[in-house]
């Protein structure tokens, strides 16, 4: 009977049930009863989940300035025991962003973790003032000071990671560069090796205007919770501080500015280990190729079908749960825990099986290991740019196409949040106003992995011109999916640190290196590759109206290059874990819950024919609330260009947070007016602030920014 009882209360294998019941048959009681006792005791060690703690601590620099942080510490009765820590670095309000981190970080405070959460200085209750821009050698002298603090404290193992997704993924590999003894590891989740193309600052190299630029320069200014105190000292250190989009428009340049915080101008400097997660349908994904073939570091990777958040929290499915694997990554590091995980592929991949435009209800495909970056097994397809809009692989005829630049199109291609990330709606109003070139449909599946190239040898009427590839999927019934793209700022095509204008009507042999991808073409499927000199609103337009001519054939031919990959099902794959259901911290509400991707997404356009003005409007809002206090924001972009006139293009913001205390309601207001002409850019932006119906302050910021190869 105990041993019936036994094994209803314990999962056993079926050999040890056999075990188990020759034991009982032995009617050895002595030695059953040290079995069960065994058994009871390795369940309860590997299955211990301490509860979870919250504290607020303060951690001062040398200049004496205290940094804010909240440690989520593991409870236990033994006031000896020490755990490694895991650090979280952001900007971002540790107080109000407890909502979501709570259940984040839970999953590894219940395994033996403390994770800090650390407001960076000028930003959240962290004191001194709002540092200058993002990832500021500040930032980073503070972020040492907080791991060495961190390593020192009673709770502490004296071993530190660091981990985070975008900002935290960013300063993760920024901090672990200057290689502070007590960082042992990190995780990178949604980050970037190249602060300058790779960001939403100049994408590709080109001028663009980002929702979260907008909204940073807003939320950076509030005062930290739950008081929101505007004493004097507030307006010096936040209010009164330089809008950080502004600094950012006079670096249109390449150089010293943007690579204080890109891995790509040295990989051999990273040595600290590094794991990366990043997701097809995310703007960020370039670098983890990147680090797994040029660093040589101990390293791990994980790529799914995700966009900018938490693989556990991704819609549409598949989910899994990362922590799980981000655990045995620092348990191995942190807590020397020999669990094998290196002794794994270096990747897990997940190849896509192709879908159709918009946002699908699931992102079909399958698991693959991948052994090392680039994989062994990788192969190169060569498709030809043909005469009559053909692609095939065999070597084209010599011939000559042309398109006039359209300065309006892109809006589909642009996709909802304006970036290489997200999903697109059928982009084939887009590839109207581009040359665009197909394949027969296919005889068989095709399947790619890494970053499709085209090669193209091109002139324009105007010595500054963009370029822009996409390459899509076309199904059976025409409907044209974006599967991944690039763009080339013309100017940039020998250095983006010293660019060069073209000479007009010049032919020039040009490479365009289009984002990382997976995608499996299906059988009946064609392949279709688009080349344009715009991608508005997600790429500020040329300066001037232009013709661009392609030329076919001939040596060096314009050619798409895919990077072929075996995707056999049969083999050996990665299984993860189902995400967990996750504890919530009770007073915090969300009660609207604004777009899907937490920025302001593209939600309508208009057209005047006579005027030849389009108009493209994003917008979000969002209410939650806290024990202290409400937040409502609101955001309302308008994007604005003229076909005729491309030149005098416009953005146009709004964008404000009211908090309503027990207290006070608080208005914080930010209106951007950012245009262009031929020669430059215009900035203004008035932050305003209100109690009530009361203007509290207003000051103002404006600025006329020579186009610099832009």
């Amino acid at each position: 009977m105990d041993g019936l009882l036994f094994i209803s209360l314990i999962n056993l294998d079926i050999s040890m049930q056999y075990f188990l019941i020759h034991l009982i048959m032995l009617k050895s009681k002595l030695l059953f009863t040290f079995f069960i006792m065994f058994l009871l005791g390795c369940r309860e060690k590997n299955n211990t989940l301490y509860d979870i703690g919250i504290k607020e601590v303060w951690i001062e620099m040398p200049d004496g300035i205290k940094l804010a942080a909240d440690l989520y510490i593991p409870k236990t009765s033994n006031v000896n025991q020490k755990f490694p820590v895991l650090l979280e670095y952001l900007p971002y309000r540790k107080d109000e962003h407890r909502k979501l981190r709570y259940p984040v970080f839970s999953y590894f405070v219940q395994r033996g973790y403390v994770v800090a959460r650390v407001d960076i200085r000028g930003t959240g209750r962290s004191e001194g003032k709002l540092v200058e821009y993002e990832y500021t050698e500040q930032e980073k002298d503070d972020g040492e000071v907080v791991i060495d603090w961190l390593s020192k404290e009673d709770f502490s193992s004296g071993s530190v990671g660091m981990f985070g997704i975008s900002w935290g993924g960013f300063n993760s590999i920024h901090l672990a560069l200057r290689q502070p003894p007590a960082l042992k590891a990190i995780l990178a989740m949604m980050a970037t090796d190249d602060i300058y193309e790779d960001d939403v600052h100049f994408i590709d190299g080109m001028m663009h205007i980002d929702a979260y630029e907008i909204g940073r320069d807003l939320k950076n200014v509030i005062p930290g919770a739950p008081d929101y105190s505007i004493g004097d000292d507030y307006f010096e250190n936040k209010f009164d501080t330089k809008p950080w989009l502004l600094k950012y428009k006079n670096q249109q340049k390449d150089g010293e500015f943007w690579d204080k915080g890109s891995l790509n101008t040295d990989f051999s400097a990273l040595k600290i280990p590094i794991f990366m997660i990043s997701g097809w349908y995310d703007g960020y994904r370039d670098s983890t190729p990147k680090i797994l073939e040029h660093c040589n570091v101990p390293k791990k990777a994980i790529v799914g079908p995700w966009n900018h958040t938490f693989p556990h929290m991704a819609d549409p499915p598949p989910s899994i749960e990362w922590r799980e694997e981000a655990l045995r990554w620092f348990d191995y590091w942190l807590k020397e825990t020999e669990n094998g995980i290196l002794e794994e592929p270096e990747t897990a991949v997940f190849i896509r099986e192709g879908h159709g435009p918009g946002v699908p209800d699931t992102i079909e495909g399958n698991w693959i290991w991948i052994e090392q970056w680039p994989p062994k097994d990788q192969s190169i397809m060569t498709f030809y740019l043909q005469k009559g809009r053909q692609l095939n692989t065999s070597e084209s005829l010599r011939a000559i196409e042309s398109i006039a630049y359209k300065p309006s199109a892109g809006i589909e291609a642009s996709g909802s949040v304006m970036w290489w990330g997200d999903w697109s709606p059928d982009i084939k109003e887009t590839d109207k106003y581009s040359l665009f070139y197909q394949s027969e449909p296919l005889e068989e599946d095709l399947c790619i992995l890494g970053f499709p190239t085209i090669h193209f040898n091109a002139s324009v009427s105007e010595k500054q011109a963009h370029f822009i590839t996409r390459l899509s999927d076309v199904s059976p019934s025409n409907s044209v999916t974006l599967i991944t793209g690039g763009g080339l700022n013309g100017s940039h095509r020998n250095s983006s640190t010293e660019p060069e204008f073209m000479v007009p009507n010049r032919t020039y042999p040009l490479d365009i290196e289009m984002h990382f991808t997976s995608w499996t073409f299906r059988k009946g499927h064609r392949i279709r590759v688009a080349l344009s000199n715009g991608q508005w609103p997600m790429i500020w337009p040329n300066p001037s109206p232009l013709d661009f001519s392609l030329k076919l054939g001939g040596t060096q031919a314009s050619a798409l290059t895919l990077p072929l990959i075996s995707n056999d099902k049969r083999a050996n794959k990665p299984t993860f874990k189902l995400p967990s259901k996750d504890p919530k911290l009770e007073g915090y509400q969300t009660t609207e819950t604004g777009t899907s991707s937490g920025f302001a997404e593209i939600s309508g356009t208009n057209y005047n024919p006579e005027t030849g003005t389009t108009q493209v409007v994003a917008s979000n809002s969002n209410e939650t609330s806290y024990p202290w206090a409400k937040w409502k924001t609101k955001e309302h972009i308008v994007h604005e260009i003229n076909d005729f006139k491309p030149a005098n293009a416009a953005v146009k913001s709004e964008y404000e947070i009211t908090i309503q205390t027990k207290v006070d309601t608080l208005t914080w207001m930010g209106i951007l007016d950012f245009k262009s002409d031929t020669k430059n850019f215009y900035y203004s932006y008035t932050r305003k602030l209100m109690k009530g119906q009361k203007s509290i302050r207003q000051k103002k910021w404006q600025d006329t920014i020579p186009r610099d190869f832009q």
